[in-house]
């Protein structure tokens, strides 16, 4: 809830105003055709400037504030000891309450630097669901990443309030059959971004750290969205209304023992990210690696400005209006297609929403890949580009064919928004004359970022 005394009306609006604006780039569905098949109908080889409303991720998208703009000017470009991590220190201590914080220039790099440190082949790191560098960069080491998702979460149309939890019975059994030495931390993702953004509740959080604690196996976040996570909770989980959302992500991470962090979500920078641990031993392992391949543990491949970003957007993310006028805000657009007969997964998540591509193009099998369709048919009807989040991203570890649309945070307005919806509509209602694609090229790993498409008549 807002703060007492403030008008609610129905209308949202953002919690900003305006300050510099950039001009997008009009093009015809026969420009969008052709270049869309002249990078072999993938989305993520097109460029930029060739997208009308682009949707494709919320990580690094963010319009920064006049304040974090302020702070980058006295960004300290020192090599060592640059006072700008000190003060992304402080920020990030005093919120997440660990001892070590060490940057590095994403999320994916925290992510590297601590599975190389913790894993080795033969380990089984559990999560509620891993993202996809997640995934890559635990199986790079020769470890399996394994996803320990509730069951009746699977369903995209049941209606979970924290559909995010992790099957705390299937971790006990998982750690049961394969012993605790073979299991070098648990992780949890908040928001859980492969299960269709959902929140993972407090109770779950506890629950967990209860489970880790009594077999003495670290437990981390993913906590590139612990805000928005926050929110839902102070929403949604009894006992915690009256909480503000920092002392609520506070208590999140308390229960943790460390984190990876990626600062181009949950913190409105454009690049970043923060790999945190109370444990001195495993500290310096991981600094002596980022030595190696990020940079100095005081600016980890960062500028000094980017540090000065993220500090005040640690900040800023936190405030009530702002994050519930985010979680309203992605919901009117999942409610406005979902009422129209658009299958998303529910309830709307935090950071997207995600169209059901299965459900809502049944004649498209799943090996013909209809989320990828369906964001080619979305970006040529429109200019609006999406992401597969199906077969295409995880093989055979998909759970469910589904399209995301990624919000950036402060960019896009409600008329935006309203153009997205309208486009959606009218896709779905021509969704029959949709065909599936196949694979021309891949590469090894993580082959969604560049492979290329063939449409199949």
């Amino acid at each position: 809830m807002l703060q007492p005394g403030v008008s609610i009306l129905k209308t949202i609006i953002e919690p900003f105003r305006i300050k510099s604006v950039e001009p997008l780039r009009q093009t015809t569905v026969e420009e969008r055709s052709r270049l869309v098949a002249g990078v072999g109908y993938n989305l993520f080889l097109l460029r930029a400037n060739d997208i009308l409303i682009d949707l494709l991720t919320d990580s690094g998208t963010s319009a920064m504030s006049t304040e974090q703009w302020a702070g980058m000017m006295r960004g300290d470009e020192s090599y060592a000891g640059s006072e700008s991590y000190f003060r992304l220190k402080s920020a990030a201590g005093s919120l997440m309450g660990f001892k070590h914080v060490i940057p590095a220039h994403q999320g994916r790099a925290a992510e590297r630097i601590l599975f190389s440190v913790l894993c080795k082949p033969g380990h089984i790191v559990p999560n509620n669901t891993h993202f996809d560098t997640t995934r890559a960069n635990v199986e790079f080491t020769g470890a399996q990443a394994v996803d320990l998702l509730k069951t009746e979460a699977r369903d995209t149309q049941a209606q979970l309030p924290f559909k995010g939890d992790m099957d705390t019975q299937a971790l006990e059994r998982l750690i049961a059959e394969h012993g605790r030495e073979r299991i070098p931390l648990v992780m949890l993702t908040v928001t859980n971004n492969s299960g269709g953004g959902q929140p993972v509740s407090m109770s779950n959080i506890e629950q967990v750290r209860q489970i880790t604690r009594r077999h003495g196996i670290p437990l981390y976040l993913d906590a590139c969205r612990f805000a928005e996570n926050a929110w839902f909770i102070h929403d949604r989980e009894p006992g915690y209304a009256g909480w503000s959302p920092r002392d609520i992500a506070h208590k999140m991470f308390s229960l943790s023992d460390g984190c990876t962090f990626s600062a181009k979500k949950d913190a409105f920078a454009n690049i970043g990210g923060l790999l945190c641990s109370n444990d001195d031993r495993l500290a310096e392992l991981e600094k002596n690696l980022l030595i190696l391949t990020e940079g100095f543990p005081t600016y980890g491949g960062l500028a000094g400005r980017d540090l000065e970003a993220i500090a005040v957007g640690l900040v800023e993310i936190l405030d009530p209006h702002y994050l519930a006028y985010r979680i309203a805000s992605t919901a009117y657009l999942g409610r406005h297609i979902a009422d129209h007969g658009v299958p998303i997964v529910e309830p709307p998540g935090g950071h997207a929403i995600y169209i059901d591509a299965a459900r809502m193009l049944p004649h498209i099998p799943r090996h013909q890949f209809p989320a990828q369709a369906l964001a080619v048919e979305l970006y040529r009807h429109a200019g609006i580009r999406s992401v597969e989040i199906g077969s295409v991203m995880f093989g055979e570890h998909a759970q469910n064919e589904l399209l995301r649309l990624a919000i950036p945070r402060r960019v896009y307005t409600q008329s935006h928004i309203d153009y997205v919806v309208e486009a959606i509509l009218e896709v779905n209602a021509m969704k029959d004359r949709l065909r599936g694609y196949e694979i021309v090229s891949q590469p090894p790993v993580l082959r969604h970022f560049s492979c290329t498409f063939s449409p199949l008549a």
